[in-house]
């Protein structure tokens, strides 16, 4: 199915109702292969300053790697980005910026190192796509990586684990407990209302 076709449907999903109000079909595939989002920032890719920015409104700041020809790139946008909840925690908390694993544009690091795309992910350690670096806002003005990542997610995450990994980061959770046990947690709260969650 090409990049035409599969908007028509989601265009068709949309006009059918089948999709709630404040969910659009927005990605749009790039010129560089990847899929864009409207919510994305418009960076000039210092990511200090990214940060500081975020910060400045209260929010924190996903780095989001991804590659051309990624499917799981793919079913994150037009799966769990098509999630109303999903966006709204999203456009509430973070601001997300968009890198190629293999890009050369030049990115300012947060120790002030000014490096291509692809050479950044290599010192990230970064080894999948999608990943997500999740930073708090309370991280602004860390030195390093180290100071400001509170959560990785490598890889692709289904929607309930992508939405509790970004609750995760947006509670402040991560400085009290490992995402394990806040899962374990939120399936507990959950269970007690009598609510078995759709986790695939």
């Amino acid at each position: 199915m090409n990049r035409r076709e599969i908007f028509t449907l989601m265009a068709g999903v949309a006009a059918a109702g089948l999709l709630p109000k404040a969910v659009r079909a927005e990605a749009v595939m790039g010129d560089g292969g990847l899929y864009q989002q409207s919510f994305f920032h418009d960076s000039f890719l210092d990511l200090g300053d990214d940060l500081n920015e975020a910060a400045a409104e209260g929010k924190g700041l996903i780095v989001l790697f991804e590659q051309r020809g990624c499917p799981y790139c793919r079913e994150m946008h037009l799966v769990n980005f098509q999630r109303r909840e999903l966006i709204e925690l999203i456009n509430a908390s973070f601001i997300v910026v968009q890198l190629d694993l293999w890009g050369a544009r030049a990115v300012v690091d947060f120790d002030g190192e000014a490096l291509e795309e692809r050479a950044l992910a290599q010192k990230w350690f970064v080894n999948f796509t999608p990943t997500q670096i999740l930073i708090p806002p309370q991280n602004a003005g860390a030195d390093d990586l180290r100071q400001a990542e509170a959560f990785r997610m490598p890889g692709y995450f289904k929607p309930f684990h992508h939405l509790s990994g970004l609750e995760y980061v947006a509670s402040g959770a991560y400085r009290d407990q490992p995402f394990q046990r806040f899962l374990q947690d939120k399936f507990a709260a959950l269970q007690a209302q009598g609510i078995d969650p759709d986790v695939w």
